[in-house]
């Protein structure tokens, strides 16, 4: 890219864009602000999960230090370089896998929006998880983006306009990211991560869009295991003594999993910190404060453990819905028909069980079990005990 003036319709991803997967429009429109055209001091980049929104986020503040003369986000040099590994002395990027983002935190990126930038053309403050800001935490974001510093620019990802204060997403150009296409995500999964084409088309239509799950799909076994456990459990609710012991199942699975994810990165912080604080082996001696470090650390790696857990649930009703619908386009004739088909399934793996579940019921109770399947979902969000969230589902779907 090398006109300035560029359409966003005749635009080719190269560089740091490349790896955003099926959303040239937002790619093409983050490029040419980069530019100058269309330039604003705070972006809001929404889409649903997977969608790429920290990656169009971080390839923007590349684009924003590209030093490469018409070309931003060029990807080789050094500005693109040092803002992808995350050492640019100007961006300073927030992400959190703790259940919300406080007032300190946002504190500190305000403070650092204040300064003038040490070497590259911006300052740029990166929000990854916008939405799980607290209200205190937004009021103090608030402010900046009212009296922005020049040579300043925020850009807040969030899965929807809606998860933000409205003063705060009312001073803010938003972009709307769209799900990828599954041949999309399956093309760069071969082309990047080097999977068997057929098992990343599998894996990106299981997934839905969302690259980083299309990715574990393909690469984990535990994961594929994980789902395939979990789509079982639509064949096996006979009664309520099923239903219930298939509820409890899925919760105790959904634990294990969070808990195998967090326990070798727990043990890697904890041992890293004991050093830094001058622990050494076989002593209890350090420095002052060590003890209340070592505290903060545990409430903050439970706190993640607890985030973990509800997406690892949250994953596998998302897999559940998924085989319903596949269900009901079944039962619709939407699917599977003699040389008619006009959807594809999602669960290609699974054709031949949700034939089987298809040909026992009818397509209004295949919706009633999609209705109980996402009032799982809200119940969880809205802190309901997982257990209780997930018995009540599992008897609906008797």
């Amino acid at each position: 890219m090398t006109d300035a003036a560029t359409t966003t319709s005749s635009f080719t991803p190269y560089g740091v864009w490349s790896d955003l997967v099926g959303q040239d429009h937002v790619a093409a429109e983050l490029a040419q602000a980069s530019l100058g055209h269309g330039m604003t001091h705070a972006w809001l980049l929404t889409g649903p999960p997977g969608s790429g929104r920290s990656t169009a986020a971080r390839a923007f503040a590349a684009a924003l230090q590209c030093t490469t003369p018409g070309e931003p986000g060029c990807g080789h040099c050094l500005g693109c370089r040092t803002v992808l590994d995350g050492t640019h002395p100007d961006v300073l990027q927030l992400a959190t896998d703790q259940l919300s983002i406080g007032v300190a935190d946002t504190r500190h990126l305000v403070r650092r929006s204040s300064l003038t930038p040490a070497s590259g053309r911006w300052q740029v403050l990166l929000i990854e998880d916008a939405d799980r800001l607290t209200e205190a935490a937004g009021n103090v974001l608030l402010k900046a983006v009212e009296e922005p510093s020049p040579r300043t620019v925020w850009i807040l990802c969030a899965p929807g306009r809606d998860d933000m204060l409205p003063t705060i997403r009312s001073r803010c150009r938003h972009l709307l990211l769209r799900t990828p296409p599954a041949a999309a995500v399956a093309e760069i999964l071969v082309r990047r991560d080097g999977v068997d084409p057929v098992r990343a088309r599998e894996a990106a239509r299981a997934a839905q869009g969302h690259i980083g799950r299309a990715k574990r799909l393909a690469t984990d076994d535990v994961a594929r295991a994980k789902r395939a456990e979990v789509l079982a459990l639509a064949s096996s609710l006979t009664d309520i003594g099923s239903a219930l012991a298939a509820a409890q199942k899925l919760v105790d699975a959904t634990i294990a999993e969070a808990k195998r994810t967090a326990e070798e990165r727990d043990a890697v912080e904890t041992a890293e910190l004991r050093l830094a604080l001058g622990y050494q082996e076989g002593s209890r001696k350090a420095v002052p404060g060590a003890a209340g470090a070592l505290k903060d650390l545990e409430a903050r790696q439970k706190k993640r453990a607890t985030r973990m857990q509800r997406d690892s649930l949250d994953l596998a009703l998302v897999d559940l819905a998924a085989f319903y619908r596949d269900v009901l386009a079944v039962q619709l004739g939407a699917l599977g028909g003699s040389g008619g088909d006009v959807t594809e399934p999602i669960h290609d793996d699974q054709y031949a069980a949700v034939r089987k579940v298809a040909a026992a019921g009818t397509p209004e109770a295949t919706l009633r079990r999609i209705e109980a399947v996402l009032a799982c979902r809200k119940a969880v969000e809205r802190n309901v005990a997982p257990l209780l969230a997930v018995e009540a589902m599992a008897v609906s779907l008797r």
